[in-house]
């Protein structure tokens, strides 16, 4: 009997509307979320600066969706205590510019979290080989790091793949994420390829349809149906709510 998986949708909060984050959120919960994307960036790794610990703090407060972290800075094992403590759920690491990425992994680990390893557009899908067995989840940057509303890059989709086939060889069950102009015309490439969560900031909270709305359109380009047959796999969508 094969597989059946949900498709998960992971709004990205860089491109929320911070007067009114908490309500958008809680719209996003109510919508049928699987988790907050927080995009947590130092001016080093990335050339920008966005969220810190009191975010996650206010955060933890208005949902109980799983937050997960995305740790786009320099040196992220020094930060992990604070943001474990404010309330955070998950990490991602990047591959690049990491010293030991086994170290960080292990250390997210030992504090009880899941840990998932990103990958930036130009870097290849072999560098995770040995570190694949360890991970809850890999994430796919589908645009460079760094900066919202950015265009969508069809050349990653190959690599989406070849994770997707070492996943299946190395680690069944470790979840493929994929960051970057995921939308109504890319969300379907991705999920062919092989990813199980979308993250999803400018197309959900940029939309003038609003939070839940927006889920439902993204949802719907992926599947009219709510099934998507893949290499002989079935996968479904997270159900639906309606909008209020």
């Amino acid at each position: 009997m094969k597989a059946i998986e949900d498709i998960k949708l992971a709004p990205s909060i860089l491109a929320a509307d911070f007067t009114r984050l908490g309500e958008q959120v809680a719209e996003a919960e109510r919508a049928g979320a699987d988790r907050i994307h927080v995009d947590i960036m130092d001016g080093h790794f990335v050339p920008n600066i966005s969220m810190g610990v009191p975010l996650v703090q206010s955060l933890r407060k208005v949902t109980n969706l799983r937050l997960e972290i995305h740790m786009m800075i320099t040196d992220p094992d020094f930060f992990l205590d604070e943001f474990v403590e404010a309330g955070s759920d998950s990490f991602i690491v990047h591959w690049e510019g990491n010293n030991n990425l086994h170290r960080t992994v292990q250390r997210v680990k030992a504090l009880r979290k899941q840990v998932g390893v990103a990958i930036n557009p130009a870097t290849p899908a072999f560098v995770l080989e040995e570190i694949l067995p360890d991970l809850d989840q890999v994430l796919v940057m589908t645009v460079n790091p760094g900066f919202g509303h950015q265009p969508f890059i069809y050349t990653t989709l190959p690599k989406i793949k070849r994770v997707s086939r070492m996943i299946g060889q190395l680690k069944p069950g470790c979840e493929l994420e994929v960051d970057g102009g995921i939308d109504e015309a890319t969300a379907q490439l991705t999920v062919e390829a092989g990813a199980n969560v979308l993250v999803a900031g400018s197309s959900i909270f940029g939309a003038n349809v609003g939070v839940c709305a927006a889920m439902q359109r993204l949802r719907s380009s992926i599947s009219s149906n709510g099934l998507i047959l893949r290499d002989g796999q079935q996968f479904h969508l997270n159900k639906e709510r309606l909008c209020s």
